[in-house]
């Protein structure tokens, strides 16, 4: 029976938030704990599944996984590592590996390192010179050298939202098996394409991306072709590495290198043809359509407060757009209050605990981005108060508010709002509601469940959408659309 270690590593890293995410915002699986927690849609899960399906054994390391933040803490990052890697040594004394199978996500960084996958891949090569390394990841990849240099093939999601990341597992797996069944040695190619995007306008489900995956998916139908991948990068993460590419593994380098050149060839063709995919307008601009929206009766409109999406790794804590929507006087005039999901606050969400039913003066917001708004105070209500809500991998104490005519859901953890269970979980029925506000790009299929119309919300933030304004001072240039008037060959990027 052939033997694999498995391991993963997930966290998509905001540079420009200020919170450094540390051990108590990861839910850490180790060893036995893998066969314990399969989840239906997870590349974890695919990758490990695979193996067994195929007859492998697996043998399970460390998980670590956490909601997008800010750079994850050197000293945590440090001791997953080193466990991964004692357990990788014991294992292997007892009956060496085959090879090794990743989940990592691509985009990880570390406060004062960078980087976080390529540091693992090169420890592991180190050790294991002579076995085949595969990984799946995210589709935000930020490819770096080390990555590049320390694995023997790379496959990302394909969809965006990611629906795909169990399949994204399983061809991972698949890579590990059809190497070691049929003693292939796998070849890969790394275009780098100077080229960042935001995940907003980069959804597969529109146009460029619904013809640039169906052109991946045809690609790999190819004889020979194993895996191509288009690594869109991580727009608001701001490193020396930071691009689009083009990743393809294959049977022979020359076909690797053929056609990772014009697949890369074929997506700088493209790169004026993405924007949004849905409505998108700036803060006051949204709100006036919105209310249009309603005088109309259409409704629930949902808008996402964009520029502050802890999905994609912001602070959760921005005040300027809830500031606004209390502001206007239309709001007030609203039949049931505005749903705001939310805030990122635990001394707000606290002040909350014991008081349901009670009126309260209450600070929240800009708790840890200082820069881009200021705390909110205001009287309100508490409404809502539940314990140990069950997040994504743990727990989190959630609080609603109610000010201004607005329902504000507070937490205690860093959560994300990708979709309308925290909403509910906590009494509020969307379906009722006029306006629902959630930090968030775009909205997912639950969502879309409730919403009549849905209207991307350019707010400021750590995911700022308007990328050429956002403080730069490591990106490798020139960079579109940071920069326009220059030439790309992706022969001169080809790894």
């Amino acid at each position: 029976m052939k033997r694999v270690l498995v391991a993963a590593m997930h966290h998509e890293s905001n540079s420009f938030n200020p919170i450094v995410a540390g051990e108590k915002d990861f839910n850490v699986l180790r060893e036995g704990e893998f066969f314990e927690n399969f989840r239906k849609n997870d590349s974890l899960t695919g990758v490990v599944k695979t193996l067994m399906e195929a007859g492998y054994e697996v043998v399970p390391a460390v998980s670590m996984r956490a909601v997008p933040n800010g750079e994850v803490d050197y000293d945590f990052y440090q001791k997953i590592k080193a466990e991964i890697i004692e357990i990788a040594k014991r294992e292997n004394a007892k009956k060496p590996f085959d090879a090794i199978t990743l989940s990592l996500h691509g985009s990880m960084r570390v406060k004062g390192q960078g980087e976080a996958e390529g540091y693992l891949l090169e420890e592991l090569r180190e050790l294991f010179p002579n076995i085949p390394i595969f990984s799946s990841l995210d589709m935000h990849t930020t490819m770096t050298d080390r990555m590049h240099n320390n694995c023997n093939g790379f496959v990302c999601y394909k969809c965006a939202p990611h629906t795909d990341c169990y399949e994204t597992g399983e061809h991972a797996a698949k890579m590990t098996i059809h190497v070691l069944e049929n003693g292939i040695e796998a070849k890969r190619a790394w275009v780098r394409v100077p080229f960042i995007v935001a995940g907003e306008q980069s959804a597969t489900t529109v146009e460029p991306m619904i013809t640039l995956t169906n052109e991946l998916r045809a690609t790999e139908k190819k004889p020979g072709i194993m895996a191509c991948s288009y690594m869109m990068g991580f727009p608001w993460a701001d490193n020396e590495d930071s691009s689009m590419a083009v990743y393809v593994v294959a049977e022979t380098q020359e076909l690797a290198n053929e056609e990772a050149l014009r697949l890369a060839d074929y997506i700088w063709s493209k790169k004026d043809e993405f924007g949004f995919e849905t409505e998108a307008y700036h803060e006051k601009e949204a709100l006036d359509v919105a209310f249009g929206s309603i005088a109309d009766g259409v409704w629930p409109v949902f808008l996402s407060d964009s520029g502050d999406n802890p999905t994609a790794g912001s602070s959760c804590d921005v005040t300027e757009f809830i500031k606004m929507i209390m502001e206007d006087e239309r709001t007030a005039s609203l039949p049931q209050p505005v749903a705001y999901g939310g805030f990122y606050d635990p001394e707000a969400c606290a002040a909350c605990e014991g008081k349901v039913g009670e009126e309260i003066e209450l600070t929240f917001g800009a708790k840890f981005d200082t820069k881009t708004s200021t705390p909110v105070t205001v009287k309100g209500t508490v409404k809502n108060f539940v314990k140990g809500w069950q997040t994504f991998g743990g727990t989190s104490d959630v609080a609603v508010f109610n000010t201004h005519n607005v329902d504000v859901i507070i937490a205690e953890k860093h959560i994300g709002y990708a979709g309308p269970k925290v909403f509910l979980d906590m009494g509020l029925n969307l379906a009722e509601r006029q306006i629902v506000v959630c930090k968030l790009g775009y909205l997912g299929e639950e969502h879309e469940a409730f919403s009549k119309r849905g209207i991307l919300v350019l707010t400021k933030g750590s995911t700022n959408e308007d990328l050429p304004t956002l403080p730069y001072e490591k990106i490798p240039r020139p960079l579109f659309p940071i920069d326009k008037d220059f030439d790309f060959d992706p022969k001169d990027y080809l790894k």
